[in-house]
């Protein structure tokens, strides 16, 4: 008897490297599964052209401003990032000839700096204390200052959870016929609002459920609702549930999904995960889904792979993603 396969193979004939974002794989996570009877799932979104969940954004957000005449060709593009956006962008940038300009706080991983020069993108830096936050700030005020720029503002833009309603969570449809929870970062919101409304419409039974960082701690870019900034696509009613996660569990997490699963996630999965984790605990039985925003190449830099959490500098002042 042959085993069903329970994904369809990545991949596919594309015209270009923009047609290869999406369609990203999910796997079964049986190892840190607490309960027999629950099935966790993550949705590999490194496996877009860039290596990030942010490649569905930035060509929705370029995309529509294209189709709005929002953009001339040429045109700067300014936006501001901890760093996925940001590559997203840059790569898109570089393939539709935008000049592009980001904004990105100044204690992000190198590999992010790095990736972001190789792309012709010039950076900005903003106050690292200040996180995202102060990136979106800056960003703003030089908006306000130079009409010449164009931003798509991924945290007020609503091509962005406009992606995952028509891309994300459609994709895991096809996979699942039931999804008890869906497990998302609370970072723009976007991913959090698309999927989880079109989950909804689908089964109003499905609880949609938010990681959110403790107040001031800058948990790989995602954000805390508490440290002043809603961004302005976040409905809050979409939620079910929002679940704090330290920095050191998110770090723990990050470590054993690679030990225990093989899996090769940033930081910000690792915290996702421990609330999928938790969530599933509380189940008897179900499908737990959960998003792994980005792989483990931007990390390698910090240690987190490969030394122990006791051992790791800057755990509270970096943002790792």
């Amino acid at each position: 008897m042959v085993e069903e396969t329970l994904n369809r193979p990545c991949g596919g004939r594309y015209a270009n490297v923009l047609e290869a974002v999406g369609n990203t794989p999910m796997v079964e996570l049986p190892r840190v599964s607490p309960t027999p009877g629950v099935h966790i799932f993550a949705k590999l979104e490194g496996r877009n052209p860039t290596g990030s969940v942010k490649d569905r954004v930035a060509k929705a957000m370029i995309d529509a401003a294209e189709e709005e005449g929002a953009i001339r060709p040429g045109q700067t593009i300014l936006e501001p990032t901890s760093g996925n956006t940001g590559i997203s962008l840059a790569m898109i940038c570089r393939r539709k000839d935008y000049p592009l300009k980001v904004v990105m706080p100044d204690n992000v991983t190198e590999e992010r700096t790095q990736l972001l020069r190789m792309y012709g993108a010039e950076i900005v830096y903003s106050e690292g204390a200040k996180g995202s936050n102060g990136a979106v700030e800056l960003a703003l005020e030089m908006a306000e200052g130079d009409a010449s720029y164009y931003m798509p503002y991924q945290y007020g833009n609503e091509a962005n959870p406009r992606a995952h309603y028509d891309g994300t969570a459609p994709e895991i449809l096809e996979e699942l016929d039931q999804v008890a929870v869906f497990v998302g970062g609370l970072g723009t919101g976007g991913t959090l609002m698309g999927v989880g409304r079109r989950l909804k419409e689908h089964d109003s039974r499905t609880k949609i459920v938010a990681a959110e960082p403790m107040q001031g701690e800058l948990v790989q870019g995602l954000r805390s609702l508490d440290d002043g900034f809603i961004p302005p696509i976040i409905d809050l009613d979409v939620l079910d549930r929002k679940i704090m996660v330290s920095n050191r569990d998110a770090i723990l997490w990050t470590q054993r999904l690679l030990h225990d699963e093989g899996l090769f996630a940033g930081v910000s999965t690792g915290a996702i995960a421990a609330i999928a984790v938790r969530i599933a605990a509380e189940l008897e039985e179900g499908n737990v889904v959960f998003i792994a925003p980005d792989d483990g190449w931007k990390y390698l830099s910090s240690g987190v792979y490969t030394k122990p959490i006791e051992e790791l500098e800057g755990i509270e002042s970096t943002v790792w993603w």
